[in-house]
């Protein structure tokens, strides 16, 4: 093949083919409860995790408190970034991790109630 030439459609190069098995998604979430108790965490499957909080089968904080609402997430293509969004938001005060909240979300809704 000349340098001219555009590879067969059906050919996909090792790069390309790499790409979408590299692009991972990583997410910062906000989980709460009736009492709006907060938990911050990260994930890189967010429905899994969430269902796993749901389901409590990660015995633990979210566990003993019952906080099992999705009110918040963020996404990420970088764990790193993501990791340090969760430290940042952990080490805020609860009143600017509301606001945070309330911003996109203001009825406090779970954003996860369709997710099975």
């Amino acid at each position: 093949m000349s340098s001219s030439e555009e590879p067969h459609p059906d050919v996909i190069l090792r790069s390309e083919a790499t790409k979408d098995l590299t692009m991972n998604t990583y997410y910062v979430y906000i989980l709460t409860n009736k009492s709006q108790t907060l938990y911050v965490g990260v994930t890189s499957d967010l429905e899994r995790r969430i269902r796993q909080h749901k389901s409590r089968l990660v015995p633990g904080f979210t566990a003993k408190y019952n906080i099992t609402r999705l009110v918040h997430y963020e996404e990420f293509t970088s764990v790193h970034d993501a990791i340090a969004r969760e430290k940042q938001i952990k080490g805020w005060l609860r009143a600017k991790k509301i606001a945070l909240i309330e911003e996109a979300n203001p009825g406090w809704n779970d954003l996860a109630s369709a997710w099975s």
